[in-house]
């Protein structure tokens, strides 16, 4: 498989598999307020269903993702709406959106200043950052049992991969307010969430944090995945359900 289809596959796999990332951005789109007319911009829009759902609202909106076959997928589903590959950390609509919106996004970021500024800039004035993400201790159970298995297999190196943002309110409330916004809201909250049916720890580790696999031949990866699984069934396994044990921080931020 060409490096193209098996990306477009894993796009695929991310909508049938992992729906609940963008479902439960559905929420904070209540929280979004979107209004008839308004420009905005949906940071991170990967396949663009919530931009449709932002668009229903009759705002005139604009989704952007770094992944070329996230964004071909979009194009494909909403041929009507604005789609382009951009990425979060150097893009430029300067004072264009009167929102800008972005669900679990920021997390993947590890230079998240660069990207506030971006965003900072994109706005009007008066304009609002809506977002969520995940906050401190977010998959912490299942982040620990990956890099000690990792490590105990010999691969040191891997389980120190640092791929994740996580803040705490603090931090990211004081990182918010020195690039200019003014924090109007924002909550801390866990949402255990389970996985469908079909899939496992395993499957999601594939899906999230494939890059701690880096150089790891497949033998060695499906043992270690194995023992990552039979180490977390105690904690992160109810009712013939996988879950993974997310820590959600949820804000709106303006732009004075």
């Amino acid at each position: 498989m060409d490096d193209l289809a098996k990306e477009l596959r894993n796009a695929n796999l991310y909508d049938d598999n992992y729906s609940f990332v963008f479902k439960y951005g559905e929420d904070l789109i209540n929280l979004l307020s979107p209004k008839k007319g308004e420009r905005i911009l949906d940071l991170g829009c990967g396949t663009g269903h919530l931009t449709d759902l932002i668009a229903k609202s009759g705002a005139e909106v604009t989704g952007i993702d770094k992944s070329p076959e996230m964004i071909y997928e979009a194009k494909n589903h909403y041929p009507n709406i604005k789609f382009g590959v951009e990425d979060a950390c150097d893009f430029n609509f300067s004072n264009q959106f009167d929102a800008v919106f972005s669900n679990a996004v920021l997390h993947w970021i590890k230079d998240p200043e660069k990207v506030l500024i971006c965003i900072y800039d994109s706005l009007k004035k008066g304009g609002r950052f809506v977002g969520e993400f995940g906050g401190k201790n977010n998959i912490n159970r299942v982040e620990t049992a990956l890099r000690k298995e990792l490590l105990n297999a010999g691969y040191k190196t891997n389980s120190e991969y640092d791929i994740w943002y996580y803040p705490s309110v603090a931090e990211f409330a004081s990182l918010l307010e020195e690039i200019g916004f003014t924090v109007s809201s924002m909550i801390y909250f866990k949402r255990d969430t389970f996985l469908k049916e079909n899939d496992d720890i395993s499957g999601w580790i594939e899906m999230f944090g494939k890059s701690f696999f880096h150089d790891v031949d497949r033998e060695h990866k499906k043992q270690i995945l194995e023992r990552i699984q039979n180490s977390l069934k105690e904690t992160n396994f109810s009712d013939g359900k996988w879950f993974i044990d997310y820590i959600r921080l949820r804000f709106i931020a303006l732009k004075a």
